[in-house]
């Protein structure tokens, strides 16, 4: 059977359009569409276009033909010579270098190596940096790279669904989501949280941590192979299986993508492959960032755009990826990764020398290839310095995202709860946080994500009721004031960032109920142990825990969502933010939010001007015994307008009427 080989010892370096400090932010994004229009006419002279070159996957690595022939083709521009070998040649370092006895290629499992041989003539092992399944045997340090070719692979049933109007994201990892001290897999998460998902109303999963990476406490962010589905859940094929039984409920998937930077580990990723310090990466201090400790890509190189976005398409072609959530985009796009920078919103922050010009144009490219080859991915950046037109069309000379996470909501969740007492709550400061976003672009709210969940952190359930979790969150012990308060806050703090903060939402998997304790993977520090790397999602179908109220608060908050869609709307019309009665209140959606943060105070009575007079009839207070930890509202008073969202934290006296649907507000 015939064997090619091939491997590069040359690559393209791409120009680099350098910005004056002189030209203005609109120069700035005409130069950064110039060099991106510059670029794709490059590559469609000399790659044949965008759609060939993004499609090197298919060509590079070792690929099995119709014909029964295995092709192998690495780019190594720092190697005097490659090798291909493996438990086909019993791992001789050239010999058998081109010989597959045939038993071996008809089982379609087989183990491979690259050999390559410096130009100081040192002997390096390497993993293709294309390999599409690694794993690592049980007592061994490094992964294997296996040829991944199953007789009967699993082929996916169900379309994607449609782009989403609103979406409501369930930030997902599928090693911990299970109540057991192990790595939980593919299977698991399919069968056992996916309906879970859908029956909390979220219409979308972020999926962290499947690209390979050979550390495990990492969360997922230093990756050491990109085309590789983590092993250590389960096959490729079972992440298939997952991705189309959650299509089938109308989920929309996407990939939590890590190419702002690498993993360092050059045995298992792509550090040093060929070498040297570079091929992949910068040469030099300019190659590592001081903080991740780990490789950072040179952008401009022409084989590593082929690399980063043959990746992304492998990914929406291999596996039906929906789109991505870009990490460490601020990283991406400035020289120094936003290290110990305060940005204040001035444009000079955001263009100038400093910016990385060939990490915007390769997002550019990123999203202009997602959108081509898919309109309805979406794509989201993780982006905390606010880089103007990131949301705008590529073809504006913007970035081309969809939406960008609007990471100081959380942020000022934690500051508000650690530094000040309750009555010291700022509302203005609030909603100035939740509504501080460019007109036309598209946040994704959260009050919190993964990373206040680790170890180091608090999620927000753990900060407000603290130890007391542990022992007073029992329906048979008595309401503790702690607990009380704790409970309240938590759900009127995700209900204003889900209708005021952006126009989508996020929650990490089991802070929905008040996930107890942090997260830590196992670890040196703590003995290896798995205690805390899991979601006890038990805890919030127990009938005598209080876990549930919080669990069915954030399903119903999202049900309603589904069904008036404020997240789809304009932004929030603000029409109370009272400091002392430490009242907000506004409308969206055709729905008015009324909120009393107010630690004593409660409100008979209480007027709010409203756009247009009818009947409001409460919709989150149907189900209120499930909702609040206890009864605490008395219906007493009259409510006239339209329709009413209405959660207050501390009692309120009501009049109903004698039937549920004829309760009036009086303006």
């Amino acid at each position: 059977m015939p064997v090619w080989f091939a491997y590069a010892l040359t690559f393209i370096a791409l120009g680099q359009v350098m910005v004056s400090f002189h030209q203005g932010p609109f120069d700035h994004l005409y130069l950064a569409l110039a060099e991106y229009k510059e670029i794709s006419e490059n590559i469609e002279e000399n790659e044949g276009g965008l759609d060939k070159f993004s499609k090197s996957y298919k060509t590079f690595g070792v690929n099995l033909f119709v014909d029964g022939g295995i092709y192998c083709k690495e780019w190594a521009p720092g190697a005097e010579a490659v090798f291909l070998t493996g438990d086909f040649s019993k791992y001789s370092k050239i010999a058998s270098v081109f010989y597959f006895p045939e038993c071996i290629l008809k089982s379609l499992y087989f183990v491979l190596q690259l050999v390559i041989r410096n130009r100081s003539g040192e002997i390096l092992y390497r993993i293709s940096p294309w390999a599409k399944y690694v794993i690592r045997e049980e007592g061994k340090v490094n992964y294997d790279w296996m040829h991944w070719e199953p007789p009967l692979p699993y082929l996916s049933r169900h379309p994607s669904p449609e782009k989403p109007k609103s979406l409501r994201i369930y930030e997902s990892h599928v090693g911990i989501a299970s109540p057991e001290g192990k790595i939980a897999s593919y299977k698991n998460f399919t069968y056992n949280v996916l309906p879970r998902i859908k029956d909390l109303g979220y219409n979308c999963i972020q999926l962290m941590a499947i690209m390979e990476h050979a550390y495990y406490a990492s969360f997922g962010y230093q990756i050491t192979s990109f085309f590789a589905a983590s092993s250590r859940y389960g096959t490729p094929d079972d992440l298939k299986e997952l991705i189309d039984v959650a299509h089938s409920m109308g989920i929309t998937v996407l990939l939590d993508v890590v190419h702002s930077h690498a993993s360092k580990n050059s045995e298992d990723g792509l550090n040093k492959f060929d070498g040297t310090d570079s091929c992949f990466f910068h040469s030099g201090p300019k190659g590592m960032h001081r903080l991740w400790d780990s490789r950072l890509f040179d952008y401009s190189n022409w084989e590593v755009l082929r690399f980063l976005l043959s990746n992304l398409r492998s990914w929406i072609e291999e596996y039906s990826f929906d789109g991505f959530r870009f990490d460490g985009v601020t990283s991406m796009i400035y020289h120094n990764h936003g290290i110990g920078e305060s940005f204040s919103g001035d444009y000079h922050e955001y263009f100038g020398l400093h910016v990385d010009e060939d990490a915007l144009v390769y997002l550019m490219l990123a999203n202009h290839m997602i959108k081509f080859l898919q309109p309805r991915c979406l794509t989201i950046a993780e982006e905390v310095s606010g880089m103007p037109a990131l949301c705008c069309p590529v073809a504006e000379g913007g970035g081309g995202f969809d939406y960008r996470m609007a990471m100081a909501i959380p942020d000022k969740w934690i500051q508000i709860i650690k530094e000040l007492k309750d009555e010291d709550w700022n509302m203005g400061n609030i909603v100035y946080t939740l509504t501080n976003r460019r007109h036309e672009e598209k946040y994704i709210a959260y009050a919190e994500s993964h990373d206040q969940a680790l170890v180091g952190d608090k999620t927000l359930a753990f900060r407000l009721m603290d130890a007391e979790m542990y022992t007073n969150m029992s329906v048979l012990s008595p309401l503790t004031p702690v607990i009380d308060r704790g409970i309240q806050l938590h759900k009127m703090i995700r209900l204003i960032t889900h209708a005021l903060g952006g126009e989508g939402y996020l929650n990490f998997m089991g802070n929905e109920f008040g996930h107890p304790e942090w997260l830590d993977f196992p670890r040196k520090g703590n003995n290896e142990s798995y205690h805390y790397a899991r979601r006890q999602f038990h805890l919030a179908d127990e009938q005598h825990l209080r876990y549930r109220f919080l669990n069915a608060f954030d399903r119903d908050m999202n049900k309603l969502e589904e069904r008036f869609g404020w997240l789809a709307s304009p932004p929030g019309f603000v029409s109370e933010k009272h400091e002392s009665n430490k009242v907000i209140a506004f409308e969206r959606a055709n729905l008015i939010f009324i909120f009393n943060f107010h630690p004593s105070k409660s409100y008979v009575d209480y007027r709010l001007g409203v756009e247009t007079a009818g009947k409001y009839p409460f919709l989150l207070l149907l189900y209120l015994s499930e909702i609040l930890s206890f009864n605490r509202l008395e219906y007493k008073c009259k409510l006239k307008g339209k329709n009413t969202f209405l959660f207050m934290q501390n009692k309120l006296t009501f009049y109903v009427d004698d039937h549920f649907k004829k309760m009036q507000l009086e303006t």
